[in-house]
């Protein structure tokens, strides 16, 4: 019974010396698992862009810009601090509008692309030439819209949007918010 006795507490004596063990070797230091388990952000860099957008096989847009970065975090966004040019083609291929943005930030999940700094956007179509400090682009909506003060030069008027508009990609109709300026419009334009 006394050897019974003596075996169980060695067992339990080894048992408790490996926890300890276990215990020890097991610590490790905070900051090598804050990095373990923090989320990593890769940056990719690139120089002289050019990238087309389609769909369904047709070229909708040319991009280009001297600079680019890509970050991936919890939303994946490019941004291109030196300057963006986009070519805007119809269905025919031909330019029907081109933007300038000396800074873009494109949202790749929402598809949206914010323009900041001396944007201008230029109608192939009816001449119009749109003006702004900032306009975010809707890839899925083909519009452009700003909360920012913004104005719009036609042949004939200069039209001011004090607290934004919003306008088709190719600048052929556009909501202005507290809009001044001469207003020509033809009897066509008014409901009935």
């Amino acid at each position: 019974m006394q050897r019974h006795s003596t075996t169980y507490l060695l067992r339990i004596a080894a048992l408790l010396l490996s926890c300890f063990f276990v215990l020890i070797a097991c610590e490790n230091d905070q900051r090598e698992v804050d990095n373990l388990f923090s989320k990593k952000i890769l940056l990719e860099e690139a120089t002289q862009i050019e990238s087309f957008l389609s769909e369904k096989g047709i070229v909708k847009a040319k991009l280009t810009s001297p600079y680019m970065l890509r970050r991936t975090a919890d939303s994946a966004y490019m941004e291109f601090p030196r300057s963006l040019h986009v070519d805007f083609y119809d269905t025919t291929s031909r330019i029907e509008s081109i933007l300038d943005a000396r800074y873009a930030k494109y949202f790749e999940f929402d598809r949206k692309v914010l323009l900041r700094d001396s944007v201008v956007v230029i109608s192939m179509i009816n001449g119009d030439t749109l003006r702004t400090s900032e306009l975010w682009w809707d890839q899925n909506k083909q519009e452009f819209y700003t909360t920012a003060p913004a104005r719009i030069h036609q042949r004939t008027q200069t039209l001011h949007a004090a607290q934004g508009l919003r306008a088709a990609q190719n600048l052929t109709w556009k909501e202005f918010y507290q809009a001044s300026g001469r207003f020509l419009t033809s009897d066509s334009t008014f409901m009935q």
